[in-house]
């Protein structure tokens, strides 16, 4: 128990200091001189350095039992640097965001993989741990823009900083390695490529990738979007302070909903979601429906979120269990990352907040039917399977 509480808080103020700091990053940038593009091709480029030590990290904690130093390197690399996004150097800027991404990049799939872990051994379920990190992002995103409603954009790295530091206390006081993950008995290699055979997975992999490139839309550029239909950075901030919060109640259920329903239907679930949450946003692009679309946040990337993590602990091995969950990282962060925050930058940048959200649309609705068909494939093994249990 002692060590549920300990990943719950760390799970907080992680969300606090990323809460607070990351949607208002691109308004930093854009406050130092960058347009929207040069901040779509700065976080692509950044994203793409990141997607090669994706695997490397998981490897590293697989093998080496070293999660605990892991997670401490990636909150405390990226805080130390931010004070260096005050730069009005864009070349600054490049290796600062580039360094801070190779490093914050690993958090998710390691904390994730010791979430799981933990939550096994204890009877509890992965979302209890994981919304702490929601309800954190959802205070932070509120502070987030009260502060840079009082004070200059230019500051915020301060309370990110400070933030940071107490979660790395907290990392320090964790176990060393993720109790019950035992050490990676087969190579990299052979553990990748058994990942990458299976065709379902694939389908998995394509479905998250092109639901999450369209949260790129909502996490990169939302205050820039919203400001520019006539929003406020204040209601800015109560707006991503909805959104979090809404994964609290979705995270709670969810694994209710997924013993009702399976992990793959809930995937499902969520992706039609997404497109109702972007199809709205097409007919009503105003602010006030840019602040009441995300009541649907929960139901969306909350859900989506837990099922898809638990989808990957299920298919991955128990010794490959971090790598595992960077490889879903490299695709669901990773690879969408660069492709959401080009793509959406230069929407928005050249046709405007109704063509970034048409588009988000229609990319939500091609990962609903991928993932229509994992939820399908996978019916279909369970019924071959329990055919040949009875026969």
């Amino acid at each position: 128990m002692e060590k549920l509480l300990k990943l719950r808080v760390f799970y907080l103020f992680l969300g606090l200091g990323g809460g607070l700091f990351s949607p208002f990053l691109t308004s930093l940038l854009v406050d130092n001189g960058l347009n929207s593009g040069q901040v779509g091709m700065l976080m692509a480029t950044g994203t793409l350095v990141a997607i090669l030590f994706q695997p490397v990290w998981g490897m590293i904690s697989d093998r080496y039992n070293q999660a605990r130093l892991v997670l401490i390197l990636s909150v405390a690399v990226p805080a130390g640097l931010a004070v260096f996004y005050r730069s009005e150097y864009f070349i600054v800027l490049f290796a600062v965001y580039m360094i801070s991404t190779v490093f914050s990049s690993t958090q998710a799939p390691i904390a994730d993989s010791y979430a799981i872990a933990a939550a096994r051994r204890a009877g509890s379920t992965y979302g209890s741990i994981r919304l702490m990190l929601s309800f954190g992002a959802a205070t932070g995103g509120y502070l987030g823009g009260v502060y840079v409603s009082e004070y200059s954009v230019s500051t915020i790295w301060i309370p990110y900083l400070l933030f940071s530091l107490i979660t790395v206390l907290v990392a320090v006081t964790l176990p060393k390695e993720a109790e019950g993950n035992p050490i990676m008995t087969q190579s990299f290699a052979q553990g990748i490529r058994q990942l990458l055979g299976n065709r379902i997975f694939l389908a998995f992999l394509g479905g998250s990738f092109l639901v999450n490139q369209t949260m790129m839309a909502f996490g990169s550029y939302f205050v820039l979007a919203f400001e520019s239909v006539g929003g406020s950075a204040k209601y800015a901030g109560i707006a991503l302070m909805l959104a979090s919060i809404t994964n609290v109640p979705s995270m709670l259920v969810a694994s209710r909903v997924i013993g009702k329903i399976g992990r793959e239907r809930m995937l499902l679930l969520a992706a039609l979601v997404y497109v109702l949450r972007w199809a709205i946003q097409v007919i009503f692009p105003y602010p006030a429906a840019m602040i009441g679309v995300q009541v649907l946040h929960g139901l969306s990337f909350g859900f989506f979120l837990v099922a898809a993590v638990e989808y990957v602990s299920k298919t991955t091995s128990a010794d490959m269990q971090a790598t595992g969950q960077s490889v879903f990282n490299m695709v669901f962060s990773g690879l969408s990352g660069i492709v959401g925050n080009l793509l959406n930058g230069l929407l928005l940048s050249q046709g405007g907040v109704q063509l970034m959200n048409i588009s988000c649309m229609l990319s939500s609705a091609a990962g609903a039917l991928l993932l229509l068909y994992v939820a399908r494939s996978s019916r279909r093994q369970l019924s071959s399977a329990t055919e040949g249990l009875s026969a």
